[in-house]
This record gives C-alpha cells, structure tokens and sequence, in this order.
C-alpha cells in the first residue's frame, strides 16, 4: 500500500471501518491485482497506490465536515502565487468522548462494578508543490494517523472483602513523508528521484490488579513492536517511439525492525509486606537490513489489437551479513476482439523480504513485520492470471477473471508460540509453502441515476508446514470463500443522492481445541492456551491453569461478516459555498460481526466458554458539510 510512493504497514482505522486516507485529500487510486508490472516490487500481493492532491497554485478551495462519529477539514491554496501551493487536510473521530459517560453508566448497572472504554483515531495530510521553472517541480507530503482503543473493568465487592481492576489497551500510528523532484530533461525523458521515509508502531497494554484480605498483587504489561523505512529511489519515463513506453530506475530502502519490547512490571505484597518483585524491559534487539531495488520494463503496442507489457525487476536483500538477490520477470498482455471484447493474460514472479507474521488462534489480531535473515529464507511466488472484459451498451462494463498462485518459503507461528512471548522471534517461527486461487465477477455502472457495482469473489487459500497441523496442508486464515459486496448510488436530482452499500464475506478461519487438560493453579504467571492465548485473568490465586490440545489447524470458522451502510445527501449551493446535509448508518441492521473469539472461565458451571467480541452495533451518523 503506497501513498504517494511510500509504504503504508497499517492501512485502516477503526479495526476497519475507516480508511487511513482522507478521501478529501486524495487525487487518485489505482488498484492493481494481477499482472505486476515491473516497477513494482517488495511484496506477494496486490497493489494499492494512492496519490495526493498537490493543492491548487491559483485559488484558494476549502472543504470540511462537522459529524457525529468525525470531524474533518481540508485547506488547499496559493502561498506564491503560480509557483508555490499547499494541502493540508485533519480529522478525528470524537466517539470516546460522546460514549464516555454511557459506557461508564453501563458499567455501574452491577453494584460494586465500574469501568470505562473508548476508542478514536486522528490523522493529518500536508503537501507542498514548488515550481522551480517549467522544468523543475519539487513536492513535499507527509501524513500521520494514530488509533488507540481501550478498555478497563473494576469490582469492589465488600461482602468478601475483595477489589480487583482489569484493562486493556491497543496503540498503533503510521508516520509517512516523501521529497520527490521531478525534471523534464527532453520531450521524451522524464524523472523523478525520490526520498522517503515511513514508520509504524504498535503497542498492546494490559494492567491487573487484585487485593482480598491483607494479600495484594499488580500485574503491568507493555509490549511495543514496529518498523522504520528510510529510502531514496529514482524514476524514468522515456517513449522513443508512440508504440513504445519504457519506464527503469533503481532505488534502496534501510530497514530498522523492532521485533519486540516487553517492560513489565509485577507486585506481590501480604500485610504489606513485599514477596514477589519483577521491574524489567526485556527486549530482542532490533534488527538492520538494506534492500536494494531496480528494473525496466516496455508497454509496447504490436499492431492494432495487441498491447504488452513486458519487463523484469531485480532486488537483493543485506541483512547479518547475509545478502539474498532475486530476478523477476513479469508478462502482461492485452488483445482486443471485436464487439468490445478484450482478453488478458499475465504471468509475474515476485519476492518479498519482509516477513508478516500473523497470530491464526483466538484472541486479537496482532499482526508483526519483521525481515528475512540468516535463519529466515525470503518468500517467493509466482502468479498467473487470466480474464475477459466487455463494454455492454456503454452503460455497464464486465469483467471475469481467474488467478492461481503458488508461495515458498511462508512464515507462520510454531505450534504453542505467539507473539505475545520472550523467546527470540526467529525460535518461535516455521516455514513453509501456500497457493491461492480463485475467479471473480465484476459488473459496473457508471453512468445515469443509478450507478454502482456488483462483485463477487470466490476464492480459496492454503497453508501447508511441516511442522504445523501435522504436515498437512490448512486453510489459511485469510481463506475466505465467498465474498460479495454490493454497491448503488441513486442521483433522485440534483440535490438529493441516495447511497447504500452491502457486504458478506464467509467467516475466518481460526484454531479451537478438542481437549483440555487441568495444570494446578497460578498466581502471577498469565494463563495460556496452546496457541499462546490468555484463556483467564493473571495474577489471581484460585483460577484454574488450564492447557489445550488440538487436532486440526483452522479447524472451525467465525461466523460470516455482514453488513449494510445506508446514507442520504442533501446538498445546496449557496452564495458563497455549497452546503451539504449527510444521515446515515454505519451496520445499520445492527449485525453482530465477529471481530475476535476467546475462552473464558465461566465460575457458575465451572466451565470454559466459547466468546465472541463484537465491537460495533450500529452507529448512526449525520454531518454538515461546506465546500469553498
């Protein structure tokens, strides 16, 4: 995910309800899912690339909102007029403050119990454009978003003299900048050289507390993890001909991986009297590797039917003295029939070096980067993909299209570990092989009253690892077997527009035990399960140290996510601006989506069960908004 040519790790708000872009912001998306072309490079996967609006050098524009969930506002405008322009664009979300006191009266419906949650997220755009002659242009963005949630739960129970507090936490922001100057050096060479930069941290808290008759104890928790990118690359555009569109360049990124910190603190006093201390930043130290990165490739014309796109990307890898390279040739072709009709096929070999690491048992998703080393081999794939696309009486456009994609050297979790430990990150991984394939349908409408789209994906993906599931291949977490989304706008005049949008997708796949196993009880140690998730509260004396033992990976599925977002816009122009009046709702038929599963001690049966956290109902929006 690029903005504006630079990484993006985390890509969502609001456990992704929000995008981290402010659509106000943003100039252009492109969307690419098969045929890499061969100036993109680094990873498996798709492409997403987003570009920013530079700002207009002549007037000054303005658009803002005033919401129930966020409030956003987005300036753009000459500072020298013709040569030097400005963007800059805010929002936050202020639901932690509204819920506050709700949340907290829900809390107190319980004698002796209170607690608190909250959640909100804030980021800034800016871009600057600087003409230096008709020659020279220098542009300069940056973003930064932040999301932080939180949760917290006291008792008091006075009967039995007991208190206990419990919370929890989540922080996690990206920091983004780009200095790109681009130079017309002929009427067929352009460039553009590039510095980048882009951060990402992630931080999980968890505090407990408990205190009964003169015996006390404290448990404090911070694990931070993250990466830092600092690169430089170089860019050309170069047509020789009309049939022929050449692009190359070259460009290097320095990794800095943080694979982990815990600072934790432990406290247990009897009658005030101190037995058990722990005070102590256990960390694995971070980890240094420079990636380098060129390539060249030709969109070429052949006749009047026949559009190719041919190249190669290069990449190598320094990391402990280990130095991996890779070439990777990449096709794309085009024909046209007739009638509208066109044919694509692609074939794309691809590497990447950055290891994500993702948790496949219960409990939230945590998901890590880290890098290929000495004793983790670079994962690669190749990828193929073929699809027809029709125009259909101008109005509606079709497409289908099937892929299949086959991986190597896969990073997963051995069985029992997670990154919720202290042994080093290498110790606790494996590696392996996956494939992924599938077909989808797309129909668009893009003009007239009603526009919108249809799109349904059916697709499968695979995990195998000998070490994992008993060598046997696994759906992935990531498998996801029917996904549709459903999309329509209706344009009543030109004052009122009606929008709504409907989404299904078949649940994840996620690991549950066939037996439980009793180990004794424990105090200060946290409780875990085989797949290295907390199943009861730690550092309380009397609950059951429980351990699970499983048969099959991803052996059950969370239920199907679905939900359906319906808004309606007013919009006026006035003298000066135009207004415009949004209502809505977000899951506005109240479903309750699976955001993650957990296994609680339930001390009326005595047993454990089986929960699902749902964060969000529906959320009812309205907001103002102007445009100068």
């Amino acid at each position: 995910i690029l903005l504006d040519g630079v990484p993006v790790y985390n890509a969502s708000h609001l456990f992704g309800f929000f995008s981290v872009f402010n659509a106000d912001a943003v100039k252009d998306v492109t969307l690419t899912k098969g045929g890499f072309p061969a100036r993109y490079g680094g990873r498996l996967s798709s492409i997403i690339e987003i570009n920013m609006k530079e700002g207009d050098k002549d007037d000054w524009h303005g658009t803002g909102s005033i919401g129930l969930i966020a409030s956003k506002l987005t300036l753009e405008g000459p500072l020298i007029k013709d040569k030097m322009s400005v963007l800059v664009s805010a929002r936050r979300t202020y639901i932690d403050i509204l819920a506050k006191p709700i949340i907290a009266a829900g809390f107190r419906s319980e004698p002796g119990q209170s607690g608190g949650a909250g959640y909100f997220f804030d980021d800034v755009n800016l871009k600057l454009n600087y003409k230096f002659s008709e020659k020279d242009r220098l542009f300069l963005s940056m973003y930064t978003g932040r999301d932080k949630f939180y949760f917290n739960q006291a008792y008091d129970d006075q009967d039995f003299n007991d208190k206990s507090e419990t919370g929890f936490g989540l922080r996690w922001g990206n920091l983004t900048g780009a200095l790109r100057w681009n130079h017309l050096w002929t009427n067929k060479l352009f460039s553009n050289a590039t510095l980048t930069y882009s951060k990402y941290n992630f931080t999980t808290t968890a505090l407990d507390k408990y205190e009964s008759n003169g015996y006390e104890s404290e448990f404090n928790l911070d694990y931070k993890s993250g990466i830092e990118d600092v690169g430089g690359k170089i860019d050309f555009d170069w047509v020789p001909s009309p049939s022929h569109f050449v692009r190359f360049g070259a460009g290097v990124t320095s990794h800095n991986f943080n694979p982990g910190e815990f600072d934790i603190f432990a406290l247990e006093k009897e009658n005030d009297v101190e037995i058990n201390r722990i005070d102590s930043i256990i960390g694995q130290p971070s980890v240094y590797a420079t990636e380098l990165s060129a390539y060249i490739e030709d969109d070429m014309k052949i006749g009047d039917r026949l559009k190719a796109n041919i190249g190669v990307h290069f990449s190598a890898f320094n990391v402990r003295d280990k130095f991996f390279t890779s070439i990777q040739p990449r096709i794309g072709l085009r024909y046209l029939l007739d009638n509208g009709l066109a044919i694509k096929a692609s074939y794309s070999q691809m590497r990447q070096y950055i290891q994500l690491l993702t948790n496949e048992g219960l409990g939230l998703p945590t998901d890590l980067w880290l890098p290929s080393t000495d004793r983790v081999t670079p994962q690669d794939s190749w990828q193929v993909a073929f699809g027809v696309a029709k125009t259909i009486k101008k109005d509606y456009e079709l497409s289908i299209e099937g892929y299949y994609k086959e991986m190597t050297n896969l990073t997963s979790y051995k069985e029992g570990s997670s990154f919720f430990q202290l042994e080093p990150w290498e110790d606790r991984i494996t590696q392996g092989s996956g494939n992924s394939y599938g077909a989808e349908i797309l129909l668009q409408k893009k003009r007239g009253k009603l526009s919108g789209w249809v799109g349904y994906t059916l697709s499968w993906s695979y995990r195998q690892f000998d070490d994992l599931n008993f060598g046997r291949e696994y759906p992935f977490k990531y498998d996801r077997r029917h996904d549709l989304s459903i999309v329509a706008t209706y344009k009543i005049n030109d004052r009122i527009n009606i929008a709504g949008t409907w989404v299904y997708g078949t649940g994840n796949a996620v690991t549950l035990a066939n037996s439980i196993y009793d180990g004794g009880y424990s105090s200060l140690n946290p409780i875990r399960n085989g797949a290295g998730n907390t199943i009861s509260n730690p550092s309380k004396i009397g609950y059951p140290n429980q351990f699970e033992f499983y048969t099959e990976r991803n052996n059950f599925r969370m239920r199907a996510y679905h939900r359906m977002d319906l808004g309606i816009t007013f919009t006026k122009e006035k003298k000066k601006y135009t207004r415009t009046w949004a209502f809505g709702a977000y899951n506005s038929y109240n479903r309750k989506n699976p955001f993650f599963l957990f296994v609680d001690y339930d001390f009326r049966t005595e047993k454990n069960v089986l929960k699902q956290a749902s964060l969000f109902p529906v959320i009812p929006y309205f907001s103002w908004k102007f445009e100068f």
